[in-house]
């Protein structure tokens, strides 16, 4: 039997899981990171669920866990990438996912190279907008203000914009 706690950690998870792996999958290069990190997410959402104090909504301190996480296993992959050579020459088994309709398929892939090209807040501000969190929320999960957020996301529309642009056309 599970305690209160847990069972809702897990409610918690069962909503959000979807949105929590999409961002992982922006900051990792290809789907087995976006695993990992997604593993890694939620065993630190786990390890500071006794201590969450209700001082915003759950999504938004998940967000924010999410986040850090994320920033976190890059900055170490950044590091650890000075330091190493990649081998080029090992092949890794890639599992079969459901194939999205080719037009949207180029559409996703252009939108996702757009947003890598991004720095981290104005990546991070994007796919927190992506998930259709108001501004309000996106501000207390970045520690900006609500009105930053605001023109930050105006001058990200237009970078997106102008990286799509010979993309879509």
């Amino acid at each position: 039997m599970t305690a209160p706690s847990e069972t809702l950690f897990l409610q918690h998870l069962e909503t959000d899981k979807e949105r929590i792996f999409r961002i992982c999958r922006s900051y990792a290069q290809d789907h087995q990171e976006a695993q990992d990190l997604f593993q890694e997410t939620v065993l630190q959402i786990w390890k500071s669920w006794a201590s969450f104090r209700g001082e915003a909504q759950v999504r938004t301190w998940v967000y924010r866990i999410t986040l850090n996480v994320c920033l976190q296993a890059r900055h170490k992959n950044r590091k650890a990438q000075k330091r190493t050579r990649p081998l080029d020459s090992i092949q890794f088994m890639n599992l079969p996912e459901a194939p999205p309709e080719p037009e949207k398929e180029a559409q996703l892939q252009a939108l996702h190279a757009c947003i890598q090209k991004l720095n981290d807040t104005d990546r991070s501000l994007v796919l927190l907008y992506l998930e259709d969190l108001p501004y309000k929320e996106i501000a207390a999960v970045t520690g900006l203000t609500e009105n930053h957020v605001a023109v930050k996301m105006k001058r990200i529309r237009e970078k997106l914009f102008t990286c799509l642009s010979p993309a879509v056309c």
